[in-house]
């Protein structure tokens, strides 16, 4: 049985931080349910003390949606954990995540704290999300650059006051897949309690490793993964929930884990997110893009029209599309063309298929894209 990793999504917090994605009130109600159909095991709904609209998103959200846990963003600071807790506490499930650096990069010259200011901070503020709720989530910031013999610190004194998760985040997208796979064995191999906890990660695109980061953890135990619909976030974004989930659900025998995320629903999903927050998919986005069924080789073509896995290493309706394309142009073979014209309802001779491949093969070499009219043209010639 695959372990079952639980997918927490921020499109609706870190993915409306992309430039250009902001989102009402209502545009977010409406993600978060189509979210809870997709069986997201956590929506991070918004960062309550950041605006009064986030704020209120938030208690919609809290109040309306079924399914998921519903989690606020907080700093470690009081008045932040209070109005995440105002803001969620209608939520059947409810989650409070807060998080303060520990790179010395970020305590020297952001926060001006020692670091033992740092971590007696963290220690307090969880204690006081605890008096609130039973599942905290805690993200040491800027986790990839920090000492490990502090972070690991840190992460055994938020486990002793009640963390239930410990999020580790690459937040300016700095680690490779092997140094944070290491990264995530030595959090399991140093850290007092580590196991009664659940290991997270949050890993931004910056060097576009997001998604590898992401699945290198899942190697080493990382229990929960956050993600964003299309990839959208902070800067280059964050790990794409899309490619996170295929590449378990397509690999599971060799990460030994899966999601519970309804996959039919991907593409209604990334559809939705796309419009709602005015961010075009790009043509090859993987999982998600308008390439990404699409075939053009005409060796590709062939060998897809006799056997489907020989090109496609996933079924187009397993994440909600209806079928593969095959894209008519000079890069064509004879067996596409036939199957086309077949798909139109001809049934040319080998003769006649043979003039009007011919007829084809000149027309694609001065068009870009090949039309059903010119196909139609082509074959009445």
């Amino acid at each position: 049985m695959p372990r079952l990793i639980k997918i927490f999504d921020t499109t609706l917090r870190d993915g409306e931080q992309s430039p250009g994605a902001s989102m009402t009130s209502d545009q977010k109600l409406m993600l978060a349910r189509q979210l809870a159909r997709l069986n997201v095991d956590v929506i991070e709904a918004g960062f309550a003390f950041s605006s009064q609209s986030d704020f209120e998103a938030l208690q919609r959200i809290a109040g309306e949606v079924e399914g998921p846990t519903i989690c606020s963003l907080a700093r470690a600071k009081p008045g932040d954990i209070d109005r995440a807790w105002e803001a969620i506490k209608e939520a059947p499930k409810r989650r409070i995540h807060t998080f303060l650096s520990t790179s010395d990069i970020h305590l020297q010259h952001q926060f001006k704290l020692t670091r033992d200011e740092a971590l007696k901070q963290s220690v307090e503020m969880v204690q006081r999300a605890k008096g609130y709720v039973d599942d905290v989530e805690f993200s040491p910031m800027d986790a990839t650059r920090s000492d490990h013999k502090y972070l690991y610190d840190v992460l055994t004194a938020v486990i002793e006051v009640g963390a239930t998760t410990l999020n580790i985040p690459d937040t300016v997208g700095y680690i490779s897949p092997q140094e944070f796979g290491a990264l995530i064995r030595g959090i399991r191999e140093h850290v007092t309690g580590i196991e009664n906890v659940v290991i997270s990660v949050h890993c931004h695109n910056d060097l576009g490793l997001a998604v590898a980061n992401s699945l290198a953890a899942v190697a080493e135990g990382a229990g929960q993964v956050e993600c964003t619909i299309n990839g959208i976030g902070e800067r280059a974004g964050n790990a794409s929930l899309e490619e996170v989930v295929m590449g378990l659900r397509v690999r599971r025998q060799w990460y030994d884990a899966d999601t519970a995320v309804v996959t039919e629903e991907i593409m209604k999903t990334s559809r939705l997110a796309s419009k709602t927050t005015g961010m075009p998919v790009q043509p090859n986005k993987a999982i998600v893009g308008a390439n990404a069924f699409a075939h053009t080789s005409g060796i590709h073509q062939d060998g897809l029209l006799k056997e489907e896995t020989t090109y496609e290493i996933m079924q187009p309706q397993s994440v909600g599309l209806g079928k593969s394309k095959m894209v008519m142009g000079k890069l064509s073979g004879r067996h596409a063309f036939r199957n086309h014209l077949e798909e139109m309802g001809y049934k040319p001779s080998d003769s006649e298929l043979n003039a009007a491949f011919q007829r084809f093969k000149r027309l694609a070499e001065q068009k870009k894209e090949i039309f059903e009219e010119d196909i139609e043209a082509i074959i009445s010639a």
